[in-house]
């Protein structure tokens, strides 16, 4: 099982559109409110951005709790 790096933010995908964007801006939300810094929030975009749809999932797990 993967630990997030930020296992405090959850983002609840059950919940939201699956598209990527709706999937990226309940993380960036989910990321903010736990204190994540700006470089830290710009690097999790560019890390899901870098790839797939499937990249952006699995970026989006390596970052938050999902739920």
């Amino acid at each position: 099982m993967i630990t997030p790096k930020f296992a405090q933010a959850e983002v609840a995908l059950s919940t939201i559109d699956g598209n990527a964007f709706s999937i990226m801006g309940a993380t960036i939300k989910a990321l903010k409110a736990v204190g994540a810094t700006p470089d830290e929030i710009k690097e999790y975009q560019a890390e899901a951005m870098s790839g797939s749809y499937e990249n952006l999932v699995k970026t989006t797990m390596e970052w938050v709790e999902i739920s």
